[in-house]
Formats: C-alpha cells, sequence, structure tokens
C-alpha cells in the first residue's frame, strides 16, 4: 500500500494511462481495432500493476506490439 504514493508510479501510472487513452480514442475514430485493444490494455495494466519499472516495460512492450500488429494488417 506504500507504493501507492510513490511519486515515481504516480508519474508512470499518469504518463501510461494517459498514453492508453490517447491509443483508444485514435484506434475508435480510426475504426481500428489493434489501438483500441492497446490503449484498454494499457490502461488495465496502469491500473494493475503496482511498479512503476514492470508498468513502464508492460505498457512500451503493448506499444511496441500495436505498432507491428499495425504494420502486418497494412
Amino acid at each position: 500500500m506504500d507504493n501507492l504514493f510513490d511519486s515515481s508510479f504516480l508519474f508512470a501510472s499518469l504518463f501510461w494511462g494517459s498514453v492508453g487513452v490517447g491509443y483508444w480514442v485514435y484506434g475508435k475514430r480510426q475504426s481500428s481495432m489493434p489501438p483500441m485493444l492497446g490503449g484498454v490494455a494499457m490502461i488495465a495494466v496502469s491500473y494493475f500493476i503496482r511498479s512503476w519499472f514492470l508498468m513502464s516495460l508492460a505498457c512500451a512492450g503493448l506499444g511496441v506490439g500495436v505498432y507491428f500488429w499495425m504494420k502486418r494488417a497494412d
């Protein structure tokens, strides 16, 4: 519970949650499933993972995964 008030965790959660919302909005407006799902996954990761480092690794991996998924879909 003490980790929730760590400034690194709060900043990482705010950053990755915001990136996730951006991905979701982009996917919704473009009617593209990969960014929408990636955005929802980033939001969920920023909510459930309680380590800023693991959260950043997971969200960066999701971002790379969405990029390659979009490249493959073209």
